[in-house]
């Protein structure tokens, strides 16, 4: 019943803006951390990410600070990663994942994951 389902991933030209969303079902997403991660080709899955169910912390990954921001609509169920100056290096499939621990930029901190959208970063 937990299902995670990424969407507004796309083509983007450097310096430019994607808004990622994460809709949540079968579980109430205020009360889990929720992280975004991605992955290139050929590299190791990247913690993006991260908000905390707690007090909302959220955390980046230092390649993305000041350019990302994640927050969450617990109305809609949905947490989403406003990525800001696009760079080519950000190019890699975005996933999010809940977790019922904590706030970490760690996979395996993660229980349930989402498909993954694709972001690419080009001219």
């Amino acid at each position: 019943q937990v299902q995670l389902v990424e969407s507004g991933g796309g083509l983007v030209q450097p310096g430019g803006s994607l808004r990622l969303s994460c809709a949540a079902s079968g579980f109430t997403l205020d009360y889990y951390a929720i992280g975004w991660f991605r992955q290139a080709p050929g590299k190791e899955r990247e913690g993006v990410s991260c908000i905390s169910a707690s007090d909302g912390s959220a955390y980046y990954a230092d390649s993305v600070k000041g350019r990302f921001t994640i927050f969450r609509d617990n109305a809609k169920n949905t947490i989403y990663l406003q990525m800001n100056s696009l760079k080519p290096e950000d190019t890699a499939v975005y996933t999010c994942a809940m977790s019922t621990i904590r706030c970490a930029l760690l996979p395996f901190v993660y229980d349930s994951w989402g498909q993954g959208t694709q972001v690419t970063v080009s001219s």
